[in-house]
């Protein structure tokens, strides 16, 4: 069986012959590991159209062996990269045009190649390597699974522990003991942990509040295995819900379940996100939902596709989207539900196994 790195490689090489390209300047280190599967934080790779290269420094000279292997000659610098990138490139064979990755290389390093790489034609490419990685392989799609039930075991184990009194700060550091405890490799993203009248923030950062009875409780987290994502929201109350909370829910579950159900592949990224906005204009709070319905998950917690009203790019089928409406009433409160699933030509697979109905912490 065909290692799946080097048909990605031979994926981009394509991709780069068509757009008249020689080769390419890799600095994004999601890019670098979907390509070869090396996972350390210092890195550049050059993909030429006939060999390749990857610099990495001695810290990782144990590891990029194991992790890498023969896929591409490996090159450990002991002092710049950059130093070993110029000695490097000569001597790779059919390199005149080289792209880089212009949403990923700072400015100081662009200022490298117009200084020590002018022997080259640089173009500034956007989101090549970020377009094979939309539709996922079946490797991809196991990590991302186990991901999600890691978070979903995680969730488990932190409801369990919720207290009224205990501070947001406090949850938060349980949710992140508990995805510890659960498997995850890492923290894909800063937890969002809010209650009452903060869960209406989108994007709230755990505060010194102490969570009350009655309080709406939201919980924005996510797993890591295998360098893959997971991304999950939970809302619930600590108590009894009463009946404003039990509607304002309702409608943002019935906006998840009606996305969930008819999201194709094929199509556009505005026209699922209008599937959530109309169950939720339907309902009174179409200007309460403020955000996009989803982006694509894997290597990156947000990366392409999105699921927004302004994205006239179609869902490839394989693509792994997570699936968040919400209501957010300012002083109030907010709800939001989401999942992450896999776009099919049919019915989406889900793969976020918690349930959806409202959870009271009795």
């Amino acid at each position: 069986m065909a290692d799946v790195r080097a048909v990605r490689l031979a994926a981009l090489r394509s991709v780069l012959a068509a757009r008249q390209v020689d080769g390419m300047l890799i600095s994004s280190l999601a890019n670098i590991r979907y390509l070869t599967g090396f996972s350390g934080s210092n890195a550049l790779l050059v993909v030429g159209p006939a060999d390749s290269v990857l610099l990495t420094d001695f810290r990782y000279q144990t590891q990029v062996v194991d992790e890498v292997g023969d896929l591409v000659p490996v090159r450990v610098e002991s002092k710049s990269l950059w130093n070993g990138l110029w000695e490097a490139l000569p001597a790779m064979v059919g390199l005149e045009r080289l792209g880089f990755e212009s949403a990923h290389l700072p400015h100081r390093d662009f200022d490298r190649l117009l200084e020590h790489g002018r022997r080259w034609r640089w173009q500034a490419t956007l989101d090549v390597i970020e377009g094979l990685r939309e539709k996922k392989d079946s490797g991809e799609l196991a990590s991302i699974r186990r991901a999600a039930e890691i978070g979903a075991d995680a969730f488990a184990r932190t409801l369990a522990g919720v207290r009224v009194g205990m501070t947001e700060l406090q949850l938060c550091g349980l949710l992140e003991h508990s995805l510890r405890d659960s498997g995850s490799e890492a923290h894909p993203f800063p937890p969002i942990v809010a209650s009452g009248p903060r869960t209406a923030l989108p994007h709230a950062r755990a505060s010194s509040r102490a969570i009350a009875l009655g309080d709406f409780l939201l919980l924005d987290f996510g797993a890591t295995h295998g360098g893959y994502c997971s991304d999950i929201t939970r809302t619930v109350v600590v108590g009894r819900s009463n009946e404003r909370q039990r509607e304002v829910y309702a409608a943002v579950l019935e906006a998840n379940e009606e996305s969930r159900r008819f999201v194709r592949a094929g199509m556009r990224g505005c026209d699922a996100d209008a599937i959530a906005r109309d169950v939720l204009e339907k309902a009174g709070f179409g200007e309460a939902f403020g955000h996009g319905l989803g982006h694509g998950i894997g290597l990156d917690v947000h990366e392409a596709p999105r699921l927004s009203r302004v994205s006239e790019t179609p869902l490839p089928s394989g693509a792994v989207v997570t699936i968040e409406p919400g209501v957010y009433l300012v002083g109030w409160g907010g709800v939001r539900i989401e999942d992450d699933i896999v776009v099919q030509d049919g019915e989406a697979e889900l793969l976020t196994m918690i349930p959806r109905e409202l959870i009271e912490l009795l």
